[in-house]
């Protein structure tokens, strides 16, 4: 069981910083930035402005209790260590 709950909590934190780091690239490929890539922009006679984005809030949120849920899972492997033949 210890060695299931450690490797459950490695996977969740791995994929945790996964998420966050597509969200980092969802956020830098669709904000402002992208403007001066587009080729009718930078056509003679032609401004184009950034109006706004979708928010991203929940999406934020998301992130953050993936790392609460890695915690949750921290605690846990203590809870599971103690219950070994490890723990004197």
């Amino acid at each position: 069981d210890l060695a299931i709950t450690v490797i459950t909590a490695f996977l969740w934190l791995v994929s945790t910083f996964a998420w966050a780091k597509a969200l980092a690239d969802i956020k830098v490929s669709t904000g402002a930035s992208i403007i001066p890539g587009i080729g009718s922009c930078k056509a003679p006679g032609t401004t184009c402005h950034f109006a706004s984005v979708t928010r991203m809030g929940s999406l934020n949120v998301s992130v953050v209790f993936g790392l609460l849920n890695m915690v949750l899972w921290g605690g846990n492997i203590w809870f599971v260590y103690k219950d070994t033949n490890l723990h004197n």
